[in-house]
């Protein structure tokens, strides 16, 4: 009986650790993909110092942007390492795309 209980422990363990894993996921795509979204955003305005900070405060910890443009279209590019970079291997990427406004 023991042992039995000792791999139920173990498996519970392993289950609820993957459990949260997955929650530091989704927490990590969802505060990219705001931070793209607030990025493109305030680059499309002319303002990518603004869009650095955003992403500095909306994104994960250690979280990198990519502005990109063509034309009349800003595309912001976050990429982030769920769980402080505890997953290895695991990145998550969010992209927003906004127009380019007149400057003035």
């Amino acid at each position: 009986m023991t042992i039995e209980a000792a791999m139920a422990l173990a498996v519970l363990a392993t289950v609820l650790i993957a459990c949260l894993a997955g929650v530091a996921c989704v927490i990590a795509q969802v505060r990219s993909a705001d931070a793209a979204r607030e990025a493109a955003r305030l680059a499309g305005r002319g303002d990518n110092s603004g869009a650095a900070s955003a992403v500095a405060a909306l994104a994960p910890d250690g979280a990198t942007v990519e502005l990109t443009g063509s034309g009349d279209l800003v595309v912001a590019v976050v990429a982030a390492r769920p769980a402080g970079g505890l997953l290895p291997g695991v990145t998550i990427r969010a992209t927003a795309a906004a127009a380019r406004e007149p400057q003035q």
